[in-house]
């Protein structure tokens, strides 16, 4: 067992260095990034017009006692935090027809305000007028009581903590845990396909299947991946922290687990390992039987469409918890490390994760000697058909 694992460690240090020490592996790292710094800049550019420049503009035709007093309710109400923006105001003349400014290029109102504010006009186009509708509604109402209209203030009772707040923020963080493994999985577990069918390619497979066992090379070559997997999620977690503090500022604060922070990450990575070792392990079997880029696709895309039905039973598990969905998803090997860090977030309880991470390390060690047989029955044509799942790997 200690040569094995002494011979493990060669291989995957032989290909940890390959990859990471390569230029394409920079683009690798960076490849992520770009696509979601390019989605936050149009996503705030798009924010932005939405919320202001594309608000639309109300001419208020009114008296001007009464266009004051619109006036006054829109700076009150616009000055909520957190309210929804409400539409401009421009003040025009108060015996202009509203027909004939809407049909001035340059008039620059989407709808028009006139009559009172006992009885509100609006003209315009239909959709426009049902958007801005109830705003003018609620500032007309507002208005009516002149001078005197005042926003009720609210008296403050602040608690440290609220147990129903506390569960919501739970379950929110333990469904982005379950989010944030699965894309990582996803995204990662495939490059064990294109390395060993590289290898087979190039026939150094058989040149290290003469020099150490079998079990080695394919243990050895999912360490060194999952290595590589770290190095790249180090990078990652660095810059989306950087940009966490950059966008929400230093004041900002996600709810803590029901295992605290420390333990949370710390199952976390493990959970990730495991996940990304089932699914990678189960890879390298189908990359054993590949020959070309080609074989690996279509052998690979049934097992993507069944880590993808994997994920929603586990976080169907995760909406529904005691249940037997919940149960299943935790001892089904595939899904039992999104299932697990779901639990984690919101319940204290750690003696069940150590049995999860035995029984998913159980089946990582049955995944890997399963695909070891196939590709020494298949590939390099040695084994009888009686050999054991466990049987000693011979040299």
């Amino acid at each position: 067992m200690i040569g094995l694992l002494r011979a493990a460690l060669v291989i995957a240090r032989r290909d940890f260095t390959a990859v990471v020490f390569s230029r394409a592996f920079i683009f690798f790292l960076l490849g992520p990034m770009l696509p979601i710094l390019l989605g936050l800049a149009f996503g705030g550019m798009g924010s932005r017009i939405a919320s202001t420049d594309m608000r639309p503009v109300i001419g208020v035709a009114l008296p001007v006692d009464q266009a004051e007093g619109m006036e006054r309710a829109y700076l009150a109400l616009a000055r909520r935090p957190g309210a929804a923006p409400l539409p401009k105001l421009l003040r025009i003349p108060a015996l202009s027809q509203p027909r004939a400014v809407l049909a001035r290029p340059d008039a620059g109102v989407t709808v028009v305000l006139s009559g009172s504010l006992d009885r509100p006009e609006l003209t315009g186009k239909a959709d426009d007028i049902d958007r801005v509708g109830s705003d003018v509604a609620l500032l007309a109402a507002l208005a009516r009581t002149g001078d005197a209209f005042r926003l009720t203030p609210v008296t403050r009772h602040e608690i440290a903590a609220s147990a129903s707040g506390e569960g919501q923020g739970r379950e929110v963080v333990g469904r982005a845990a379950q989010l944030i493994i699965f894309l990582l999985t996803m995204l990662l577990a495939g490059m064990v396909l294109s390395n060993l069918v590289e290898e087979k390619t190039n026939k150094i497979i058989e040149i290290l299947a003469a020099a150490v066992p079998v079990d080695a090379i394919f243990l050895g070559k999912l360490l060194a991946m999952l290595a590589m997997s770290f190095v790249g999620i180090l990078f990652w977690t660095s810059g989306g922290f950087a940009l966490l503090l950059l966008v929400a500022g230093p004041g900002a604060h996600l709810p803590a687990p029901a295992v605290g922070w420390p333990a949370f990450l710390i199952l976390a990575i493990l959970y990730f390992a495991m996940a990304y070792t089932l699914l990678g392990s189960l890879f390298l079997g189908i990359g054993g039987q590949a020959s070309t880029v080609r074989e690996v696709q279509t052998l690979s895309m049934p097992v993507t469409m069944g880590q993808m039905l994997v994920f929603f039973f586990a976080t169907f598990a995760a909406e529904h918890p005691g249940g037997w969905a919940e149960m299943g998803a935790r001892l089904f090997p595939f899904s039992s490390p999104f299932a697990m860090i779901a639990s984690a977030a919101e319940s204290p309880a750690l003696w069940p994760h150590l049995l999860a991470l035995g029984w998913q390390a159980l089946w990582v060690a049955l995944l890997i000697r399963a695909g070891v047989l196939m590709f020494r029955r298949h590939v390099l044509k040695s084994g009888g058909p009686r050999r054991r799942l466990f049987s000693r790997a011979k040299g």
